[in-house]
Formats: structure tokens, C-alpha cells, sequence
């Protein structure tokens, strides 16, 4: 034993010697290109000679690792790395020497100096004056950009995207050397000093930068984008700003991330949320908001109506009402605007997505059970920029957008927005005489006022104003809108919406305390639908108010932060279904609080909310997200949260009436259609981990959640095919999903995704428990993008393909039709595949060519009895897969 303790002192006493010994040293990364062990060795050799104390080279990370004294420089270092055969940030070795280097050392020489660096090469390899140091937001920015100025500096400019500070100082006063210790003691690594572990870990959460990411990478955790003012992506056009920490959009609890990855799963957020960026919606056929989600795993996209086209997004084993849509953190596909919302948001007005699964957070409302999903319009650019997308698919459909966002001053900017689309031709792919998807027109019009004096006075706001008159004619070709339909005998369907919405949101930071804030977000939104299924008749309006109050600051330090504030939410509706006129008004005023606790390791939300509807009594909503950093590559998160809503039954299952179904309602002692309100628990636990793969960055994520209804107001289409039942839940009904997902690299500008998803969905019905129709349990999906390098004019080509398997899906029982009306008990499994290619012929210009569901597969009997549409076995709603064959389209793209 006494052995054991001498060698272990012994062993401390070496590393002490050796750490003292160190701290003469300056440690530096840098980037270096090689093949093979043959390359490790004569770099690792070349930076010996020249004088490095130490030399490791990486061929995974491509990267060397330097120790150095004042002796030498590492740009000598790198020069002689250079001479011996081998690319490097700095120095480019000649064409001889590359070469005369053995086959297997014979690298991609694909390695250029960044802008700056090669303007510097034939002068100095780097700035003089430029420097890596680490950092996370705009909060590290000021603390380094002091502390050099402390040291001397008479400027110091830091950017995130770069990782790197640019300093101008008086040598006959300070040094680099100074200044860069300064900014290590005042806790970030820089190439020439560290920080000690104490001051590292004495920073607020958001500043915990990763330690592990070589110099002159990008750091993926940034923000805040480089290049604009860090006030306007902390509000980003929301009703408040963020402090200066952590740069969020403080009122919505969702991050804007500085990375330019096409999706990006956070790893600062304690929820599990994936902002998706426009270069990723520009990977498909994306005219609205619906067709967002082809490239992406999370969510289920499907037809849910072979006669009116309709379509639907699925979170987690769940309906699309059972997610949070808003739109700039508004709520904006609710209620009356549940069918057909989703064509509302043109897919080239959109700047990002933000998805967050599980529940979010208690400052956006109570609505949210599986989710939520966010667009936020374009409204950020640096210089006038306008835009002209032209597109049209093979099959009669068309579509124009306009987009201008412009600067007006140093304060105010403005964006102006405008689609129009149409559809025109008769597609009928399966001969069933009904149109396989509405014909008709949409004119939708945006104008957006943003104000940002956030820097002097602390006061921004953004204003929005949105127009939509769509109209859509469906049903069996040769149908004529301009005649009633009980004067003709063919089929039809008719929908016209018209909606109007304006809103605003103002922040004010409080002077002085830049984490202190008070946001105001108010909107108001009118929307009318007239419509007729056939014989049957359903119009609708509605009229809604939403107000949301922020206040944000912290209790001691940025560590430890609350949220507190109040909302208000009146919906006014009035529905006409056949010969029923149904009137109410929700009054809802609510009030909630969350607090955040950050660690070294991990962040906690937790929050709650108390709402008193005036239709369905007081409820309460508690919510708590929880992650944990193992490592930095390896994260945990947990989250816990009740949602509540009322149903719109009407609204939001239109599309079974075009059917012969008859609707009844078993009313419960509730205010809502006789029906109590919607109330469920979600749970979910999720583990990210990213590692190494070719050389490259790969992530996993698994993630699982289940959601357990206390009250749900059940779609029963089993009792009857002739009926459509509303009734609440006596019982248990619950869903379980499981996903997991690989994202990796296999080579240069190839990316991989690929995702497993596995739903259990079961409800108890009056008649015993079952599974939810139309939801598979099991889903495959695989996404290869892969893009060329860009030519001296920023063109290049890009090739996107997504497969996506579905399983077989129960389909609502319609055992006692007739048996050539009846379905079988499970569908087919089946596979759509989505393949795109197309080319920038440079920054300003791009053109693309798409194909959607090219393995052709269809429903053969998406319509029961489509040749009798008045009978009483006619149902157009009982679809599971596409109902429309291959489809090819076109499309340009210019900028101004």
C-alpha cells in the first residue's frame, strides 16, 4: 500500500512539475492537411526542426497541435510544414513538393486561406493584428473587447463567426502578448493563453464555449449571427429582448442559432428543439408551409382528403391540432384556420423554422401538447435585397413570389411580401372522375415595419400586416361552381377563405441592465370560410384578440433568471353547419411565471401558468425541461408538461365532409359543443451524441415521448361508416413515440440523414380500446443531399433525394358496407420517394428541377363508391397514402 502512495505522489509531483513548466509554453491549433501515418510523422517532424516544442498531429481532425516558446513563431512553424509537402491555413506548399510526396500522401488540396488570410498570403499569412480567441455570444464579445482595451488596446474587435479578435494597439505602450493574457484571465482561451479551469467555470452558462473545438473552427454554438447588431437576433422582431447572455428570443424561449447548418439541433437548449433554416427548404418543392417538412424526420406530412386535397402535419403520433403553430411566436393555425392554414405561409416568405418537440414553454400559451413549430418571415438583410421565384409543376399548377427586404435607415427596415398561386389543370391519375386535388387561385400579401434603436434608447418593435383570399374548387371533373349543387349532378366542393390579420410586437431593455426587459406582444385576427361538401353547407367566422406581457430579469446573477407576465386570448366564433347556427366566445386572461437555473452542466426551466377560460374553468400548466451536459458531445434532456385546448370539431375534421357521414355530438356537461375541454401530460427524454466519422462530424439523437390524455374529445369513424361520433374520453388514451436519427458526413459536401420512428397510439372507444386510424406504427426515412464545390462566381449544382417508408396503418372499420365498399382491416406498407436537382449559376440566379412521389405509388380507393357521390356509402376522407402518381415541376429563382 505504502508503494502504491509513493508512486501515486511521485506521479503528481511530475505533473506539477511538468503543468509549471507549461505555462512558459503558448499552446496552438491549426489546420493541416494530410492522408495517413506517413503524413503524421514527417509534419509532426517538419514543426520539431523548426522549433516547436511539441507537435501532435490529428488525421482524423486534421488539425496539429503546437507548443511553442517565444523563441519561434508559429507561422515559421507552419512554413517549414509547408516546405515539407503539406497545405495548412497559413502557407500553401508548392505544386513540386505536393508532388513529389508517395500516392497515399497525395491529399485533397481543397484547403484554401479564408478571405482574409488569402489576401494575406502574399503578405502575411494572418493579420498581424488578428488573433483566436473562444467565445459564445455577445456577452463574451464585450467581456473580451474590455478586457483588451483594459490591457491597452485602443481597439479590439471580436467576431464570433470567425472566432477572432482584431486589435490595434500602441507597442510602445502594451504587447499582444499582454493584451491576450488579459482576455485569458479574463476567462477565454486564446492561441496564445488559457484561461484558468476557475475563471472558465466562473462565467454565466451561455458563455460555457466548448474548450474542445480547435482553433479556426467554427464554433457551432454561437448566439448570434455575425455581421448585424446582437440586440436585433436576441428579439428578432419579438415583443422583448433577451440579456446580453444568452441572446435568445427572450419571450419565446427559443434560440437563434449563429450556425448556417440547414438544421441545427441546439446543444444550449434545454428543450429538444431543431431550427431549420431556408437553405433547407430550399431542398424540395416547398410552395407553403405544408411541404416544409420533406426533408425532415420529426414530422408526419400526409393527405387527409381525397376530394378536397387537404393536408396534414403529425407530431409524435398526434393530430396537427395537438401542436403549437405560430407564426413570429403568434398564434396563427388555430381554430377555424386548421384545414386549410397550412397553405397560408408561403414557403419563400419563410426565414426559419423553429421545432420544438415536447412541450415548450409556458410563456407562448397552453395549447401546447406534442410541440411546437415556429416560422419566422423574412425580415433581416444588411443590404436591399428582391427576390423573384417562378414556379410550375407538370399537372397545371403555378405559382409567383415576390419577396423585398430593404433597410430605411439605420433604425428602420421593411419588408414587403406577396404570393399568388393557381391551379388550373384537371388531374385525375386514377380515373375516378374526381379531381385528385382542387383546382383555384390564392393572392396572400405581407408587409413587415421593423424598429431598432435597442443600442440607445433599448426600445425595438416590429409590425406586421397579412392579407389571404383563397377560393378552391373541387370534386368530379365537369363540376360547375356558378351552378347550386342541387342543379346538377356532378360532385362538388367549394371553399372560400378570406383572412385578415395585424400585429404587433414592442420590446424596451432596460438602460443599464442589458439582461433586463419588458416585451408586449399583441394581434388580431379575422377569419371568414364559406363552404359547401356536396349537399352539405359549413360557414364560418372568427375573431380573435391575443395580448402577451413579458417581464425578464434575473435574481443576483445570469445564472439564475425568471420570466414573469399575463395574456389575454378572446376567440370569437360563428359556425353554420347544414341548418345549425353555433355561437361562442372564449375569454381567456391568463397569468405565468418561469424560472431558468444554468450550471456549469446543465440548465433547468422550470415554469407554470394558471388560465381561467371563461367556457372551460380555471386551468393550470406547469412545465419543466431539464438538460445534461456528460460531455460536451454528450446531452441529456428530460422534459415534463400539461397542455389544455377546446376542440373545433367542425373546423377541424372537414375533411369527412365530403362523405355521407352524419355528424353527432354526445355532449359530456361540457361548454364547448356540450364537450369538455382537451387536457394531457407529456413526457419525453431525449440523448444527443455527436462523434467522429470519416474524419467528419456525426450526431445521433434518440429520442422517446409519451403523451397521456386526461380529456380528449375522440373522432370515432368505427361505430359507422355512415357516421362521424364526437365524444369525450371515459377511459385512457395515450401515445407513445420513439425516433432516432443519424446525421453524418461520409465525404466532403455529402450528407446523410437517416431516421427509425415507432408510434403506439391507442384510445378506449365506447366500444373497447383501439388503435388510432391512419398512424403506421412503424416509419423509415433517408435523406442524402450532396452539393459541388462553388466556382469563382458562387455557382454550383446540388442533388436532394428523401425515401420515406411508411407501415401499414388501421384503417376505420366499414364492415357492414357492402363488401366492394368495405377497406381492409390494415392498409399497405409503401414508399414515397422526393429526388431534386439544382443549379446556382451564381449568387443571384438559380434554377431546379423536382420530382415528388417517383415511385408512382397511389390509393387505388381513396374514394369509396366515387361513381354513386349521394349515396350512402360515398366517403372521400378514408385516405392513408398519396392520391396522386409521379409528379414533376420547375422553378427559378432571382435576386436583385
Amino acid at each position: 500500500m505504502k508503494l502504491y502512495i509513493s508512486k501515486f505522489i511521485l506521479g503528481l509531483m511530475i505533473l506539477s512539475v511538468h503543468f509549471i513548466s507549461a505555462q512558459n509554453l503558448s499552446k496552438n491549433q491549426f489546420k493541416v492537411k494530410g492522408n495517413c501515418d506517413m503524413c503524421k510523422s514527417r509534419i509532426e517532424t517538419a514543426a520539431k526542426k523548426a522549433g516547436a516544442k511539441t507537435a501532435v498531429y490529428s488525421v482524423d481532425l486534421q488539425t496539429l497541435t503546437l507548443e511553442t516558446d517565444n523563441k519561434v513563431s508559429t507561422d515559421e512553424i507552419l512554413k517549414k510544414v509547408a516546405d515539407a509537402g503539406h497545405d495548412n491555413e497559413k502557407f500553401k506548399s508548392s505544386d513540386e513538393t505536393y508532388k513529389s510526396l508517395p500516392g497515399c500522401c497525395h491529399y485533397e488540396r481543397d484547403l484554401q486561406p479564408s478571405p482574409t488570410e488569402a489576401h494575406q498570403h502574399h503578405d502575411h499569412a494572418k493579420q498581424d493584428n488578428e488573433f483566436y480567441v473562444k467565445g459564445n455570444c455577445a456577452s463574451c464579445k464585450a467581456r473580451i473587447e474590455k478586457a483588451a482595451k483594459t490591457a491597452g488596446a485602443d481597439m479590439a474587435e471580436w467576431s464570433a463567426e470567425k472566432q477572432t479578435v482584431i486589435l490595434n494597439f500602441d507597442p510602445s505602450r502594451t504587447s499582444s502578448d499582454k493584451i491576450l493574457k488579459a482576455i485569458a484571465d479574463a476567462g477565454h482561451d486564446n492561441e496564445k493563453y488559457k484561461t484558468s479551469d476557475a475563471v472558465y467555470k466562473g462565467l454565466p452558462g451561455c458563455c460555457l464555449y466548448d474548450r474542445d473545438i480547435p482553433f479556426g473552427e467554427a464554433n457551432p454554438n454561437v448566439h448570434f449571427e455575425e455581421g448585424t447588431k446582437h440586440e436585433e437576433h436576441k428579439e428578432q422582431g419579438t415583443a422583448t429582448v433577451n440579456e446580453h447572455h444568452e441572446h435568445e428570443k427572450s419571450i419565446e424561449g427559443v434560440t437563434v442559432f449563429g450556425s448556417k447548418a440547414a438544421t441545427a439541433l441546439s446543444k444550449k437548449e434545454a428543450g429538444l428543439v431543431f431550427n431549420i433554416d431556408k437553405k433547407e427548404l430550399l431542398k424540395a418543392a416547398c410552395c407553403n408551409l405544408s411541404e416544409s417538412f420533406e426533408t425532415n424526420a420529426t414530422v408526419d406530412v400526409s393527405f387527409s382528403n381525397a376530394v378536397t386535397g387537404t393536408k396534414q402535419l403529425k407530431m409524435l403520433g398526434l393530430d396537427q391540432k395537438y401542436t403549437s403553430l405560430t407564426k413570429e411566436l403568434l398564434p396563427e393555425i388555430r381554430g377555424l384556420a386548421s384545414a386549410y392554414g397550412l397553405n397560408f405561409i408561403p414557403g419563400r416568405w419563410i426565414e426559419s423554422i423553429q421545432l420544438t418537440k415536447g412541450g415548450s414553454t409556458v410563456t407562448n400559451g397552453y395549447e401546447s401538447i406534442t410541440g411546437q413549430i415556429n416560422t419566422e418571415l423574412l425580415k433581416n438583410a444588411k443590404e436591399p435585397e428582391t427576390s423573384l421565384n417562378i414556379f410550375a409543376d407538370f399537372n397545371g399548377r403555378a405559382e409567383a413570389n415576390i419577396t423585398s427586404v430593404s433597410p430605411i435607415n439605420e433604425k428602420w427596415s421593411q419588408t414587403f411580401l406577396l404570393h399568388g398561386n393557381g391551379t388550373f389543370g384537371d388531374t385525375d391519375m386514377n380515373d375516378d372522375t374526381f379531381l385528385d386535388r382542387p383546382k383555384g387561385t390564392q393572392i396572400n400579401a405581407a408587409y413587415l415595419l421593423n424598429y431598432n434603436d435597442l443600442e440607445k434608447s433599448g426600445f425595438g418593435s416590429h409590425f406586421g400586416i397579412n392579407f389571404i383570399r383563397d377560393e378552391r374548387t373541387a370534386g368530379q371533373i365537369g363540376f360547375d361552381k356558378n351552378l347550386s349543387q342541387d342543379k346538377q349532378d356532378a360532385y362538388g366542393v367549394g371553399i372560400d377563405i378570406s383572412r385578415f390579420q395585424v400585429w404587433n410586437k414592442t420590446g424596451y431593455v432596460f438602460k443599464g441592465k442589458p439582461y433586463q426587459s419588458l416585451g408586449w406582444m399583441n394581434q388580431y385576427v379575422y377569419h371568414q370560410q364559406d363552404s359547401f361538401f356536396g349537399l352539405r353547407n359549413y360557414t364560418g367566422k372568427q375573431h380573435t384578440y391575443y395580448s402577451n406581457l413579458i417581464f425578464e430579469s434575473i435574481i443576483g446573477n445570469t445564472n439564475h433568471k425568471y420570466k414573469a407576465g399575463a395574456s389575454f386570448l378572446y376567440d370569437g366564433y360563428e359556425e353554420t353547419y347544414l341548418k345549425d347556427d353555433m355561437k361562442r366566445n372564449e375569454i381567456v386572461p391568463g397569468i405565468f411565471a418561469e424560472y431558468t437555473l444554468t450550471g456549469l452542466k446543465y440548465t433547468l426551466v422550470a415554469g407554470a401558468r394558471a388560465d381561467f377560460h371563461n367556457l372551460a374553468g380555471t386551468q393550470f400548466t406547469p412545465r419543466v425541461n431539464f438538460k445534461y451536459d456528460f460531455t460536451p458531445q454528450t446531452i441529456l434532456r428530460l422534459s415534463a408538461g400539461r397542455g389544455f385546448r377546446t376542440a373545433n370539431v367542425f373546423a377541424e375534421n372537414q375533411q369527412y365532409f365530403a362523405s355521407n357521414r352524419n355528424i353527432q355530438i354526445l355532449p359530456n356537461g361540457g361548454n364547448i359543443y356540450g364537450l369538455k375541454p382537451e387536457i394531457a401530460w407529456n413526457y419525453g427524454a431525449s440523448l444527443q451524441q455527436e462523434f467522429k466519422l470519416f474524419g467528419r462530424k456525426s450526431s445521433i439523437v434518440a429520442d422517446f415521448f409519451r403523451t397521456d390524455f386526461q380529456d380528449q374529445v375522440l373522432v370515432d369513424l368505427d361505430r359507422s361508416p355512415q357516421q362521424l361520433i364526437f365524444y369525450n374520453l371515459e377511459g385512457k388514451s395515450f401515445a407513445n413515440s420513439f425516433q432516432t436519427q443519424w446525421d453524418f458526413t461520409p465525404f466532403k459536401n455529402f450528407d446523410v440523414r437517416l431516421a427509425y420512428k415507432y408510434y403506439d397510439v391507442q384510445a378506449d372507444y365506447l366500444d373497447g380500446r383501439r388503435e388510432i386510424p391512419f398512424m403506421a406504427k412503424h416509419r423509415g426515412f433517408v435523406n442524402l443531399a450532396y452539393a459541388t464545390n462553388k466556382n469563382d462566381k458562387g455557382g454550383f449544382w446540388s442533388f436532394d433525394t428523401t425515401l420515406n417508408w411508411v407501415g401499414k396503418q388501421r384503417l376505420p372499420d366499414t364492415s357492414s358496407n357492402p363488401a366492394e365498399f368495405q377497406l381492409p382491416v390494415y392498409s399497405e406498407s409503401y414508399a414515397v420517394l422526393n429526388a431534386q436537382i439544382s443549379r446556382n449559376f451564381n449568387k443571384k440566379i438559380r434554377a431546379y428541377l423536382g420530382g415528388e412521389n417517383l415511385t408512382s405509388y397511389y390509393q387505388k380507393n381513396a374514394i369509396v363508391d366515387f361513381k354513386n357521390p349521394f349515396g350512402n356509402y360515398f366517403d372521400g376522407g378514408m385516405v392513408y397514402a398519396p392520391i396522386m402518381k409521379a409528379n414533376f415541376y420547375v422553378g427559378l429563382d432571382v435576386t436583385f
